[in-house]
């Protein structure tokens, strides 16, 4: 059993295990780390018991935008597990109507087209504008949605169209908290991660200039720069 401290890296919506590639490459010298890529959950409870069956008594947990929904059911499951919080381009506020007809919509159009249907739209609701037609970047997450596939879309905006607002279930948390937001972020934007900081007493929060909704893909080494500087200087 290793020494490192443990990090539990919870995946965003048709992601898969590269959202993160160059974090976990800066970090795994130093961390023990686990990605969770959530393809056969359709709760947000189940995903957020796996993460707590797969990981060491205490834990950071780090969450991009469904990644930041599982997290904040870990929180009101077993917040003791917790030793550190990073919330990456998410939001506590519960999906109002026009979201969720959207998420029900995206459904559809996978059931009718399958996963090829919906891929082309990803790259212009997600990248920052600059970043749209970076052919690195689009291929990157066309195969990331293919590896969750068309059950795992499913399974994964069934779970965000129920999940609750969380704002009240963070006024509690005691942990060193890290907020990380894309300047441009079009889903999840800088608003809503000022409304997460002021729920949690002394969380930080860092934005990425030049930078849509996966800042880990769009912006990489400023990412892993602000966050291994934190883990090296947050308390354990």
């Amino acid at each position: 059993m290793s020494n490192r401290p443990f990090i539990a890296f919870a995946c965003a919506h048709m992601t898969d295990e590269r959202l993160y590639a160059h974090q976990v490459a800066a970090l795994s010298e130093a961390y023990e780390i686990k990605v969770f890529v959530f393809r056969e959950h359709a709760t947000m409870a189940a995903m957020a018991e796996e993460i707590l069956q797969k990981t060491p008594e205490k834990f950071t947990l780090v969450g991009l935008s469904l990644g930041g929904y599982v997290a904040f059911e870990v929180i009101r499951l077993a917040s003791e597990r917790l030793q550190r919080l990073v919330l990456i381009d998410t939001t506590a506020v519960a999906d109002h109507p026009a979201r969720k007809d959207g998420r029900r919509q995206d459904i559809l159009k996978v059931q009718q087209g399958g996963i090829e249907a919906l891929i082309p739209e990803l790259p212009g609701r997600w990248l920052h504008s600059t970043h749209v037609n970076q052919p690195d970047l689009v291929d990157l997450m066309g195969e990331m949605a293919r590896s969750v596939g068309a059950q795992g879309q499913f399974n994964q905006q069934t779970a965000m169209l129920a999940r609750p607002d969380s704002h009240e279930d963070l006024r509690g948390l005691r942990i060193p908290t890290l907020l990380v937001c894309g300047r441009q972020d079009p889903v999840t934007p800088l608003a809503d991660h000022e409304a997460i900081a002021a729920c949690v007493p002394g969380a930080r929060l860092e934005v990425i200039e030049n930078c849509g909704h996966l800042s880990t893909i769009e912006q990489p080494r400023a990412v892993t720069d602000v966050l291994k500087s934190w883990l090296e200087h947050s308390e354990s």
